[in-house]
C-alpha cells in the first residue's frame, strides 16, 4: 500500500484526505481543534477514528455511532482516514477523556483494497475523488498503534465490519493464512461486534463511572483463565486442522442467532471471550437513531465528491438484519437474522428531511436494507430456541411472518408526498417471498422498479445453491415469468438484473457451464457476476479453507487464482486473464 503522506498534496498537512476546516462545519461532529473551539469544548469525551471519509449520513457507521453518543451528552470528535506514518492526525484534537473507538470503515480494509483475484483495486468509493490509498491494509491494527503512540494508556475499542468479521480466529484469503482474533494483533482493550449503538453507549457509561469493560453484550475481550463459557476450537487446533475452523464458525453463527452464552477460544495460554450479541433495537429505538440530526452530507472540508455518498444520498434505510442466512454473507455475523424495522411514520418524517436537503430532485433512490421486502417481517417463535441457520432455506420457516402488502402501502404513501416524484426500490428483494404475494409483485413492478430489478439467485445448480443456503432456482424462473407478465399488463419494458457467483466452494467448472448455458438459452449476457471472495468469518469461507461442507463431506474448491479466473471467464463467455477457456 502507498502511504498517503507521500501522495503530493492529496493529504493536507493539517487534515487528512483533503479535509480542511470550513466555516460551514458547525453542524458536523468536530474534526479539528478549531471546530472544537467553535463549540466551546476544551476536551473530547470520545474520539472516533475511521477508514472512511466523514459523511454525516446514517448509512455510515462511525458517524451514526458518533451521533448516538452525542445524543447521550458525550462530546465526540471524528478523525477520518488519518495518515499512518505519524500520530499527528490522531492527536490533533487532544487526548479524549474516556476512550478512542477505531474502525476500518464500512468495508474490511483488505476487501477494500484487493479483488477476488488478489489484484490491487484502483479506487475506493469511501474516499474523496474515489481514490485508492487513503487507508492502510489491516486498518484496525494500524490505527490502534497510532492511538497508542498519541495517547499512551487510553482505552481503545475496536468496532465496525472488520472487527466483527475478525473477532475470533479466522482465515485470511489475502495472505492465505489462519490469523488470530483481531484483539491479539491490534492490542486493543475491547472489540465490539455487530450493530454497536447499545454496546458503545455502555462502554462510555462504564468508563465514565470508573467500571471495567468485562461482559458487555456484543463485545469480545482477553479474559482470565477462570472465565466461564463454551469452548470453541483453539487457534492452534484450527491451524492444525482446517475443519475446526468450520466448527468454530458455525458456533459463532449460532451464538449470534440465539443470542445466548459466552464463547471462549484459547490462543496459546491466553483466552478470548466473546459475549452474546447486543439486543437488536426495538422499532422505537431504531426510529430515534435514524432521526438524529444528521446533516446527510460529507464534511464541508472535502474538495472532491465521495462516490459511496452519491450512491446512498437519497436512500432510506427501513429494515435491519436478514433472515436469509446465506453462507457467504457477513450479515449473519454482523447484523444477524433477527429483523428490525422502522415505523412508517419515522420513514415519512425522513422523507420530509430529505426534501429540505440541498440538491433534492424529488427522487427517493431506495427504501430498503439488506432485503427490502423483509420490512415489517418478524419471527413469531422464540429466537433463543431456534436451531435453523436460515429462515428461508431449505424452505421458508412457518414462524417467519412477512408484511409485503404493508411494505407496498408504505411505498405508495411515500410516493403521494408533496414534492416526491419517484420512489424506487434499489435494494434486492427475496423473490421466493415475493411469489407468495402476486399483488405485491404487480404493484412493485408497476410503480417502484424504475427499469431494473436486482435479484440474487446466485446460481442454478441445486447442489451449489444448497451450499449457499439459497432458494430453489425454479422459484427464480417462476418469478421471472410473473415479473414479465406484470410488465406486459402495464405496458412496461423493464428488466431483472440477476446477481450470480462463480468459484463458490463446491462449485465445479461443469456447474459454471450449466449456469452459462441457462443464460445463453435465454439470450442473456450476465452482467452482475461476482467471483466468490472468502471474506473472514463466514461459513462459506470456512468451507473454502476446510474443503468440506458443514456436515464434513469433501467438496471441490476452486482454490488457485487460475481456476477461479477460469470459472469466472466461463460464465462471462470469454477467455480468462491467464489465457485459458
Amino acid at each position: 500500500m502507498r502511504n498517503p503522506a507521500s501522495r503530493g498534496g492529496y493529504v493536507s498537512r493539517d487534515l487528512s484526505c483533503g479535509m480542511r476546516t470550513s466555516p460551514d462545519s458547525a453542524n458536523w461532529l468536530p474534526t479539528t481543534r478549531a471546530e472544537m473551539n467553535a463549540r466551546g469544548w476544551d476536551e473530547l469525551d470520545v474520539l472516533l477514528v475511521t477508514g472512511d471519509a466523514y459523511v454525516d449520513h446514517p448509512s455510515f457507521g462511525v458517524p451514526l455511532l458518533g451521533r448516538v453518543l452525542e445524543a447521550r451528552g458525550y462530546r465526540v470528535g471524528i478523525v477520518a482516514q488519518p495518515r499512518w506514518d505519524t500520530p499527528d492526525d490522531i492527536a490533533r484534537m487532544g487526548r479524549p477523556r474516556l476512550f478512542c473507538g477505531v474502525s476500518a470503515g464500512c468495508l474490511d480494509s483488505m476487501l477494500a483494497h484487493y479483488t477476488a483475484f488478489r489484484k490491487k483495486r484502483r479506487d475506493d468509493a469511501y474516499t474523496p475523488g474515489g481514490k485508492d490509498g487513503a487507508r492502510p491494509n489491516r486498518a484496525c491494527i494500524v490505527y490502534t498503534n497510532l492511538v497508542r503512540q498519541a495517547f499512551p494508556g487510553l482505552p481503545v475499542v475496536l468496532g465496525g465490519i472488520e472487527a466483527s468479521l475478525r473477532r475470533a480466529t479466522h482465515y485470511d484469503f489475502w495472505s492465505d493464512s489462519v490469523r488470530r482474533g483481531l484483539l491479539f494483533d491490534a492490542k486493543a482493550d475491547l472489540l465490539l461486534y455487530g450493530m454497536g449503538e447499545r454496546s458503545i453507549v455502555e462502554v462510555a457509561e462504564r468508563l465514565r463511572d470508573g467500571r471495567d469493560l468485562i461482559g458487555i453484550r456484543g463485545s469480545a475481550w482477553i479474559a482470565g483463565p477462570d472465565t466461564a463459557g463454551d469452548r470453541l476450537p483453539s487457534h492452534e487446533e484450527i491451524q492444525a486442522d482446517p475443519r475446526q475452523l468450520l466448527a468454530a464458525t458455525l458456533a459463532l453463527e449460532a451464538q449470534v442467532q440465539r443470542a445466548d452464552g459466552v464463547l471462549l477460544q484459547a490462543h496459546g495460554n491466553r483466552l478470548l471471550a466473546i459475549a452474546p450479541p447486543a439486543d437488536p433495537l426495538a422499532t422505537e429505538e431504531l426510529d430515534a437513531v435514524y432521526e438524529l440530526p444528521f446533516t446527510r452530507l460529507p464534511h464541508p472540508g472535502y474538495r472532491e465528491p465521495i462516490p459511496a455518498f452519491d450512491m446512498v444520498r437519497w436512500s432510506i434505510t427501513a429494515v435491519r438484519g436478514c433472515g436469509g442466512g446465506c453462507s457467504f454473507c457477513s450479515l449473519a455475523l454482523h447484523q444477524g437474522r433477527r429483523l428490525r424495522s422502522r415505523s412508517a411514520e419515522s420513514i415519512l418524517r425522513e422523507v420530509q428531511r430529505l426534501k429540505a436537503c440541498p440538491g433534492w430532485n424529488g427522487s427517493i433512490s431506495d427504501v430498503g436494507g439488506p432485503t427490502a421486502n423483509l420490512w415489517g417481517a418478524h419471527c413469531a417463535a422464540d429466537p433463543a430456541r431456534c436451531r435453523r441457520t436460515s429462515c428461508l432455506h431449505p424452505r421458508r420457516c412457518p414462524h417467519l411472518k412477512t408484511a409485503q402488502r404493508e411494505y407496498l402501502s408504505l411505498l405508495r404513501r411515500l410516493a403521494r408526498e408533496a414534492g416526491v416524484k419517484h420512489v424506487r426500490v434499489a435494494s434486492g428483494i427475496r423473490f421466493d417471498l415475493a411469489l407468495e404475494e402476486p399483488d405485491f409483485v404487480a404493484g412493485l413492478t408497476r410503480d417502484f422498479v424504475g427499469g431494473q430489478l436486482k435479484l440474487a439467485p446466485e446460481h442454478s445448480v441445486p447442489r451449489v445453491l444448497d451450499l449457499m443456503r439459497k432458494t430453489d432456482f425454479g422459484l427464480f424462473e417462476r418469478f421471472l415469468a410473473l415479473f414479465q407478465q406484470a410488465n406486459r399488463a402495464n405496458g412496461r419494458e423493464q428488466y431483472v438484473i440477476p446477481y450470480v457467483m462463480s468459484a463458490f466452494p463446491g462449485c465445479t467448472m461443469d456447474d459454471m457451464k450449466r449456469l452459462r448455458d441457462w443464460f445463453h438459452q435465454r439470450g442473456w449476457n450476465p452482467q452482475q457476476v461476482q467471483c466468490f471472495i472468502p471474506t473472514p468469518g463466514t461459513v462459506a469461507t470456512a468451507m473454502f479453507h476446510a474443503g468440506c461442507d458443514p456436515a464434513g463431506n469433501p467438496i471441490h474448491v476452486a482454490r488457485s487464482d487460475r481456476e477461479r479466473e477460469d470459472q469466472h471467464a466461463a460464465l462471462m463467455g470469454r477467455r480468462s486473464g491467464r489465457g485459458r477457456n
